[in-house]
C-alpha cells in the first residue's frame, strides 16, 4: 500500500510552512538557518512555527487529545524538519522525549495534566545525565528522599537538552540503593513550583554542532516535590526509562534521515552544477559512483527506520531489540555517507558561506551528535548482545509474529494502535524481520525479480545464517568481548537488509525513478554486503548481474530529483528547492 494522501499532504504542509516561515530577504531559509547557527541563537523563528503547525498534538496520545498516534507519521514530520535545521527539531522534539515515559508509568491524572500542557505549548525536558555517570542509570547521584509531604531533590543533571527553556523536567532520581535496578525513581517536576533558592540553572554550554540549541543543566538543593510528582512505583524508574527509550531511540533516526537527505541533495546538486574541464562532475565515473554509494546508503537507513518506526505499533514486544538495532545502525550509515559527501564537496564541505550558505559543514557538525543521544552506538550494541542467546535460538526456530511483521512493513497505511504496556525489557519472540529473511530470500529467488537481486537476498540469507550461529557461541558475560560487538554491528546491517527486500517485496510494482528494475533495492543490498563482509573481515562480495549499471542509473535520478525538488530516496516526499545563492 503507498502511502495515505493526508500524511504526505501534512509532510509537504509543514515544509511549505518551514520555507515560509524563514524565506525573507535573498538566500531564504537556507541563508536564516545559517544565522542563527553563526550567531548560536535558539532557532525560535522554526521552534515558534512548529507549535504553530500543531507538531505538539503528535507527541500526544489520542486517547489524551492528541492528533492521529502514527510514529511513522512523526518519524517522517521529524525527518521534514531536520533535512532543513537539525537544530530545530531537535530543540522541539525534545518535549516528545521528555514526556514519553509520562505515558508509560503516569496514572489518568498524570497523562491528563501533561497532554494539556503540551497541548498548550509547555516544554519538557529529559533528565537523566549527570556529570559523573552519563549513560550510567543505575548509579546516578541526583536523590529523591522521602519526606512525610512527598521528596526532598538534591543535586546535578548535566547535559539536558532544554533544561533552561523548559518549565517541566521530568527527572531520574535515587530513592533506593545505588547501582541496582529498583533503586531510581523517576519524577515529574514543576520548576515554577519549586521554591526559590532550592534549585538554580547551570549555564547553556558552547557546542560544536546544533549551536543554538539549550544545552544546559539544572541543579537541585533541597527542593521540596510533591507525592504526586512521582510516575509509577518508586524504584520502577530505570524500568520505565528503557521502556520509553524504545519509542525515542527509534526516532532519533529521523533525525539522521534528515540530514543524510540533505547531504544528498546538495552533493548531487553540486555534481551537476559544478563544470570543470567543460564538463560537470555529474559527467565523471567517480562522483557518479560516489553519489550512487550514498543514496544506497541513505535508502537502506530510510527502509530501516520507517519500518522500525512502524514496529512501535505492531511488533511492539520486540522493540528491545529494534530499537538498539535501529539506533545504533542508522546514524552510522548516515556519518558514512556524510563522509562520502564531503570529499565529493571537496572545500565546500567546510567553507561556512561559499556553497548553500555553508549548509554542509553544519549538518556535518550538527549530526556528530546523534548517535551519542539516547544511548550511544556501543551503549546500543551492548544492549543487543545480553540478546544473541534468545535471538540466536528464534533464528535457528524461524519464530515469525506473521501478522506483525505484516503490518510493519505495509509503509504507509495506518499502523494500529499502540500498546505501551507490551513493551518489555527483553523480546520473547526474538526479531521476527530478520528471522522471517530465509523465507523472503527464497520466494524472491523463486519469482522473475530483478538483474541480480535475488543473488543478493540469497547470498544476504546465507551471511544472516552464519552471524546467528557466530552469536550462538558468544558466552553471558557482563563485559562483553570486542568481537560481540562486531557480530552486533553485522547484525545490524542484516536487519537493515531484511526491512529492505520486505519494503521493496511489499510495493514492487511502483512506477517510480528509484523503483525501476529494483534499482534502489539492489543499491541498497550492495552496499549492505559490502560492508557486512567487512565487519565480518571476509572478502569482499563479487558483483551480481546488472551492479556495474547501478551508480550511473541512481546518481542521474538522484541528480534530476535534487533539481525539481522530487524525493531522493525510495519512500521519501517532495521537497522545495533551496535558493543555494
Amino acid at each position: 500500500m503507498t502511502f495515505t494522501r493526508s500524511g504526505v499532504e501534512i509532510e509537504i504542509a509543514l515544509d511549505t510552512a518551514l520555507v515560509d516561515v524563514t524565506a525573507t530577504g535573498s538566500g531564504g531559509v537556507g541563508r536564516r538557518i545559517a544565522e542563527l547557527d553563526s550567531a548560536e541563537e535558539f532557532p525560535s523563528p522554526l521552534v515558534d512555527l512548529l507549535d504553530a503547525f500543531g507538531l505538539p498534538a503528535y507527541y500526544v496520545p489520542t486517547g489524551w487529545g492528541g492528533a492521529v498516534e502514527d510514529h511513522e507519521l512523526l518519524l517522517r514530520l521529524w525527518r521534514t524538519v531536520a533535512r532543513r535545521d537539525l537544530s530545530a527539531v531537535i530543540a522541539h522534539g525534545k518535549t516528545y522525549l521528555g514526556a514519553a515515559s509520562v505515558w508509560i508509568a503516569g496514572d489518568a491524572e498524570q497523562a491528563a495534566a501533561t497532554a494539556a500542557r503540551i497541548l498548550a505549548g509547555a516544554q519538557i525536558a529529559w533528565a537523566l545525565s549527570e556529570p559523573d555517570h552519563g549513560a550510567d542509570l543505575l548509579n546516578g547521584e541526583v536523590a529523591a528522599t522521602a519526606r512525610a509531604a512527598g521528596y526532598r531533590l538534591d543535586g546535578v543533571k548535566w547535559p539536558i537538552n532544554n533544561a533552561t527553556r523548559a518549565r517541566y523536567l521530568t527527572v531520574l532520581a535515587r530513592t533506593g540503593k545505588a547501582g541496582t535496578g529498583r533503586g531510581q525513581s523517576l519524577f515529574l517536576v514543576d520548576k515554577a513550583a519549586l521554591e526559590p533558592g532550592t534549585w538554580r540553572l547551570l549555564p547553556k554550554e558552547p557546542t560544536h554542532g546544533i549551536r543554538g540549541v539549550d544545552i544546559s543543566g539544572i541543579a537541585f538543593q533541597d527542593a521540596t516535590l510533591p507525592a504526586t510528582a512521582l510516575l509509577g512505583a518508586e524504584g520502577t524508574g530505570v524500568e520505565t526509562v528503557l521502556r520509553a527509550l524504545q519509542l525515542t531511540r527509534t526516532l532519533c533516526t529521523a533525525l539522521s534521515l534528515g540530514s543524510g537527505e540533505h547531504a544528498l541533495r546538495l552533493a548531487a546538486a553540486f555534481a551537476a552544477e559544478r563544470i570543470i574541464q567543460r564538463r560537470p562532475l555529474l559527467a565523471r565515473a567517480y562522483p557518479r559512483a560516489a553519489l550512487g554509494r550514498c543514496a544506497a546508503l541513505l535508502a537502506a537507513a530510510e527502509a530501516t527506520a520507517v519500518v522500525s518506526s512502524r514496529s512501535i505499533h505492531a511488533l511492539t514486544g520486540e522493540m528491545s531489540v529494534i530499537s538498539a538495532v535501529v539506533k545504533a545502525l542508522v546514524p552510522t550509515l548516515t556519518d558514512v555517507m556524510l563522509g562520502e559527501v564531503a570529499e565529493l564537496l571537496g572545500a565546500r564541505s567546510f567553507l561556512t558561506d561559499v556553497y548553500a550558505h555553508g549548509a554542509f559543514q553544519k549538518i556535518w557538525r550538527d549530526h556528530q551528535i546523534v548517535s551519542v543521544f539516547d544511548g550511544s552506538t556501543p551503549v546500543n550494541r551492548s544492549a543487543l548482545i545480553q540478546q544473541f542467546p534468545r535471538l540466536a535460538r528464534e533464528f535457528a526456530a524461524g519464530t515469525v509474529d506473521t501478522d506483525g511483521l505484516a503490518k510493519a512493513v505495509s509503509v504507509g497505511s495506518a499502523p494500529g494502535p499502540l500498546d505501551r504496556g507490551a513493551l518489555t525489557l527483553l523480546s520473547r519472540r526474538g526479531c521476527s524481520l530478520l528471522q522471517s529473511l530465509p523465507a523472503l530470500a527464497g520466494s524472491i529467488t523463486a519469482e522473475t525479480a530483478p538483474d541480480g537481486l535475488a543473488a543478493h537476498a540469497t547470498a544476504l540469507a546465507a551471511t544472516t545464517r552464519r552471524v546467528h550461529e557466530l552469536m550462538a557461541e558468544v558466552p553471558p558475560a557482563a563485559h562483553p568481548p570486542m568481537a560481540a560487538y562486531e557480530l552486533a554491528a553485522a547484525y545490524e546491517l542484516c536487519y537493515a537488509g531484511a526491512a529492505c527486500l520486505h519494503t521493496w517485496s511489499a510495493e514492487r510494482h511502483r512506477d517510480e525513478p528509484l523503483w525501476e528494475n529494483g534499482l534502489w533495492v539492489r543499491a541498497a543490498l550492495r552496499a549492505l554486503r559490502v560492508r557486512l563482509d567487512a565487519t565480518l573481515r571476509l572478502p569482499a562480495p563479487g558483483a551480481e548481474a546488472g551492479d556495474d549499471l547501478i551508480d550511473d542509473a541512481i546518481a542521474e535520478r538522484v541528480a534530476a530529483a535534487a533539481r525539481t525538488g522530487a524525493p531522493v530516496t525510495p519512500f521519501g516526499t517532495p521537497m522545495i528547492p533551496e535558493d543555494r545563492s
